[in-house]
């Protein structure tokens, strides 16, 4: 079995497909390699591909009129985007920009129709994956009204650590943590700011920064923030 079947099997829509499902979808893909920082989709692009992350980080941003960017998500490796304006036929509703040199699978909307078609079972999983996604905006948008600033990253870090942490004797480790303009774009707020914050759950004994990596106290979830201003 090569590394793209082995990927395949490690994304969530297309668990359960047995081998035979799995080669005749493997062999529908494209490859297609994109430099850091070059834009993959655009906001109101037609959309007519699936994408499949092989390797590499991407992000979902918009943008505001001053030009302020706004990161909805970040994807790597193992991970899928594109699959709304696939089922809906509109125009794709954000931007989305590789984070670093990433190589992507791509499954055209006639491939992904025919395959969705010859296997039911995959879409029970998006429907499964897209109701995670729409449950987790929801809790994006109630942290960014109901939390302050130290437990908007504190919840964004506890996530991060949740979804690709490593438990080590000192702590939870993130070993690619995304820099402090990417957290301040995430939560709505400036990287001075995040910076600030940082230092101060750092001065805590909260966490420690090891250059990409941050390492997290294994406490750090069940700890209460308070409230302060920005």
């Amino acid at each position: 079995m090569n590394k793209q079947t082995d990927l395949l099997r490690q994304v969530s829509i297309f668990k359960g497909l047995d081998d035979q499902g799995v080669a005749k979808l493997s062999a529908s893909l494209r490859p297609l390699d994109f430099a850091k920082d070059a834009l993959i989709v655009g906001q109101d692009d037609q959309g007519d591909a699936l994408y499949i992350i092989e390797r590499g980080r991407v992000k979902v941003v918009l943008y505001g009129e001053s030009g302020r960017e706004m990161i909805l998500t970040m994807f790597r490796a193992g991970d899928f985007f594109g699959e709304m304006s696939l089922l809906d036929g509109q125009p794709r509703s954000a931007n989305v920009l590789a984070m670093e040199d990433a190589r992507l699978l791509v499954l055209s909307r006639d491939d992904f129709l025919r395959h969705l078609r010859e296997e039911p079972g995959v879409a029970a999983n998006i429907l499964a994956e897209m109701s995670r996604r729409l449950r987790k905006a929801d809790e994006i948008i109630g942290n960014l009204a109901l939390l302050d600033v130290y437990g908007r990253v504190a919840r964004l870090l506890i996530d991060l650590a949740k979804k690709e942490g490593e438990a080590t004797d000192e702590g939870i480790v993130i070993t690619s943590r995304p820099t402090q303009q990417d957290i301040a774009s995430m939560i709505g707020t400036s990287r001075e700011t995040v910076s600030r914050v940082l230092s101060e759950f750092q001065r805590r004994g909260f966490l420690q920064m090891q250059g990409k990596k941050i390492v997290l106290s294994h406490g750090f979830a069940e700890r209460d923030f308070e409230e302060e201003d920005e």
